[in-house]
């Protein structure tokens, strides 16, 4: 095997190369969708050391799949590296605060994406399952992805993050968790009518309180045993506090103010698959004016070390 060039994208420069939009890019926002086979079939079977993940830390979706990553015992299975924190028009890029990508040799991660699709010109998102084989990438579409690493890897048996019986009440609560947890705060914020406004935090609120009632009985949401649902739904709560609710300014009541759902939170937080994917650094809080009618919201950097009962429930 040929050594590996490591390389840094320059710093980033919105003067030069402007702010990045996935909006303004053309084409499916997910435009790669191969799936891990683990019975020898298909064009990526599940193979150890053949696939990295490229991740952001501030992306709560790869954030997801790192987490998974971890749960599943994978770290000798599936590599992983990170890209920078920031991004202007070219996108993600490597640069020394997170290293250099340890696979290609990249400098942007674009550079992944038009290895896959000559002349690619879409939108760069992470994740990334990438393949080492084909030299080329298997997926970034991050739902595929958890359920790949949750499912088709082997890793530790004891972890079924998508139980074959419960896998139809998975699939409702996740697109449930997608509306009114995971994409709830930029609808929120991009509202642009006070009636607009309100409609759309009172449906997360609402969601927010549903979750705390539902979590009162049990210490996951489908019992003793984490899910695929409680990794999608983490990463939104670790941020609403912090930055998703101070931006779009969704509730007067933080986090801490839903007992059941901040214990919960703290629970998962203090498991070591979510604690060492977590860096709050990478988690800014919003400055800024805001229209006079939405509700002032502070960010909040709560006491996530705090201990939780949620072991007696």
């Amino acid at each position: 095997m040929s050594e590996i060039t490591l390389n840094y994208a320059s710093p980033v420069d919105l003067d030069t190369h402007g702010r990045y939009r996935p909006g303004d890019r053309p084409g499916p926002r997910y435009p790669f969708q191969g799936r891990i086979a683990d019975d020898g079939s298909g064009e990526f079977p599940a193979e150890p050391g053949r696939y990295h993940l490229y991740v952001a830390a501030v992306c709560p979706y790869a954030q997801r799949a790192a987490i998974v990553r971890s749960l599943k015992g994978l770290q000798d299975v599936v590599s992983l590296s990170y890209v920078d924190d920031d991004r202007d028009g070219r996108g993600w890029a490597f640069r020394e605060r997170r290293g250099a990508d340890p696979v290609n040799g990249f400098a942007t991660l674009r550079e992944a994406y038009e290895a896959t699709e000559p002349g690619f010109d879409g939108h760069v998102s992470v994740p990334v399952l990438w393949d080492r084989r084909s030299g080329r990438i298997v997926s970034n579409d991050f739902p595929d992805i958890t359920l790949d690493l949750g499912t088709k890897f082997g890793g530790d048996s004891e972890v079924d993050l998508y139980p074959e019986e419960l896998r139809p009440e998975i699939d409702a609560l996740n697109a449930r968790i997608y509306e009114y947890a995971n994409t709830a705060a930029g609808r929120v914020a991009s509202a642009t009518t006070e009636e607009e406004y309100h409609e759309a935090r009172k449906a997360v609120i609402a969601f927010l309180e549903e979750l705390d009632a539902r979590l009162a009985d049990r210490r996951f949401l489908f019992g003793s045993g984490i899910t695929e649902s409680d990794v999608r739904l983490w990463p939104t709560l670790l941020r609403f506090d912090l930055s998703d609710n101070p931006a779009a300014r969704i509730s007067e009541r933080p986090l801490t103010a839903f007992p059941n759902l901040w214990d919960y939170a703290r629970d998962l937080y203090q498991h070591p698959a979510f604690r060492d994917n977590t860096d709050f650094a990478a988690l800014s809080a919003p400055t800024g004016e805001t229209d006079p009618w939405r509700v002032p919201v502070e960010p909040l950097r709560a006491d996530w070390d705090r201990p939780h009962s949620r072991a007696a429930v």
